[in-house]
């Protein structure tokens, strides 16, 4: 169903003459004028039903008001988002600008769905004077924005794997902090923190099949612990020894997560921690919101957030989120018309209100502000964990959403003790070195890129 949005590495070299302007002349008045040229037109998108989504509808009559430009769009499920966008894409559809997850920059760049930004930045009258490419944090722009060293979205919606825990039930067991390592969790915290005749749980790693299993449980132990999905031949790096320990944590860890934790989602798991079932979760930034809001957590001063813990090769903590993009597919002037709206949604301009709104900005500056980093705690462990990671915690290549399958099937049965650590990765490795097989990766076909 469509709705109307309503309630609204280096810098680039901009417009000749740009820097002598006042700055915030600049900032005032660039969006109204650029935008006067498609005034009424009315541009097309997807969103998700998430606060970072919530934050920009909130903000959106702004943008109207300035631009004349209104911004059509449709609450899609995540799990149906990406399958909406490809088929939009290959029927020449209507949407003109494209979410693109971590996962599917490649997929969507490589098929010619989306257009670089260089397209756009070349022409200093729809550019923000102010648009400061180098102001996004880096990995951000690298990870969710671009590929093949070509820049295609800009950040949106970003998140950081945290750790958010019960600081009131760590003190009752004799925590006066949060463990800083997987292993201090493990042995540690987790026996202490775990009752089950009372139903309390030290941790829930959030692990249902699907893309939650594959992505935010599977990858996510592989990365600490030395290991990874590929090695640089493309080739599947899971029975190496880093890839085999992260595993065999995984397994460890389940005595002290609460049962049937294979079908737990995100919202499983944030209610268990908002509800007093367990201590510890690993989870989306994103989800401070839901975690701090009366009406959806018991937690109150309870609340506390950290980095998620290091592991032998260091604090790798996931990484996840969106760019959005310029359809390819748009006429010359609807993709302008995105354009301005792209830059105004993931400008410097507006991190502060998406901020207070529930959103999470891609910009460095805003989380630099004293009073932003006191009234939400989760700026600072987030900001820490965004200073390093790993552009490809899942790969962004296109064979991404079959491998993510056979990965969502095998980690499952790895979980369920229906398959050995070791022969659920020789089988996702057999699998997935198929699907890549055909993709082309092992021919010249393509670029090992990922």
């Amino acid at each position: 169903m469509r709705k109307f949005l309503y309630s609204s590495l280096s810098a680039l070299a901009l417009m000749a003459g740009a820097a002598s302007l006042p700055s915030t002349a600049l900032a005032e008045d660039w969006l109204e004028t650029a935008a006067k040229p498609y005034e009424g037109s009315e541009i097309n998108v997807i969103f998700l039903d998430r606060p970072g989504y919530r934050a920009i509808i909130e903000l959106l009559p702004e943008f109207e008001k300035k631009t004349g430009i209104k911004v059509n769009y449709e609450i899609v499920p995540y799990e149906n988002s990406r399958e909406k966008q490809v088929l939009n894409f290959t029927s020449n559809g209507d949407l003109t600008i494209a979410l693109v997850d971590l996962v599917w920059i490649g997929e969507f760049a490589e098929n010619g769905w989306i257009a670089p930004i260089d397209e756009f930045t070349s022409d200093s009258s729809i550019t923000d004077p102010n648009l400061k490419l180098d102001g996004f944090f880096p990995l951000l722009l690298e990870a969710f924005g671009s590929w093949g060293g070509k820049t295609y979205g800009l950040p949106f919606d970003n998140y950081s794997g945290l750790l958010f825990y019960n600081s009131c039930q760590l003190k009752e067991a004799g925590f006066d902090k949060p463990p800083e390592t997987w292993d201090e969790l493990l042995n540690d915290y987790a026996p202490k923190l775990t009752d089950a005749g009372n139903n309390r749980y030290a941790f829930a790693l959030q692990s249902r099949r699907g893309e939650t299993q594959s992505a935010d449980s599977f990858m996510r132990v592989l990365w600490p612990f030395g290991g990874s999905l590929l090695n640089e031949e493309f080739k599947s790096n899971l029975l190496s020894e880093g890839s085999q320990k992260g595993l065999q944590f995984r397994q460890d860890l389940m005595k002290f997560m609460p049962p049937g934790i294979v079908s737990f989602d995100h919202a499983e798991a944030v209610n268990a921690l908002a509800q007093g079932q367990v201590s510890m979760i690993t989870e989306w930034s994103a989800f401070y919101g839901t975690l701090t809001d009366p009406a959806t957590s018991k937690l109150g001063d309870c609340l506390a957030v950290a980095p998620e813990p290091a592991g032998p090769a260091g604090r790798l903590p996931a990484l996840g989120g969106f760019s959005l993009a310029v359809a390819e597919q748009a006429s010359d002037d609807l993709k302008k018309a995105s354009w301005l709206f792209i830059q105004w949604a993931t400008s410097e301009e507006i991190a502060r209100p998406y901020v207070e709104a529930g959103g999470v900005s891609g910009r460095t500056s805003i989380y630099e502000e004293a009073d932003i980093k006191a009234k939400y705690k989760f700026v600072e462990p987030m900001v820490a964990s965004w200073q390093k990671g790993v552009p490809e915690f899942r790969p962004r290549f296109p064979a991404w959403p079959a491998i993510s399958e056979v990965i969502a099937e095998w980690g499952t049965k790895m979980m369920l003790g229906e398959v050995s650590v070791e022969g659920g990765a020789k089988e996702i490795g057999t699998r997935m070195e198929d699907i890549l097989g055909k993709e082309g990766y092992y021919d010249g076909k393509r670029e090992l890129l990922q």
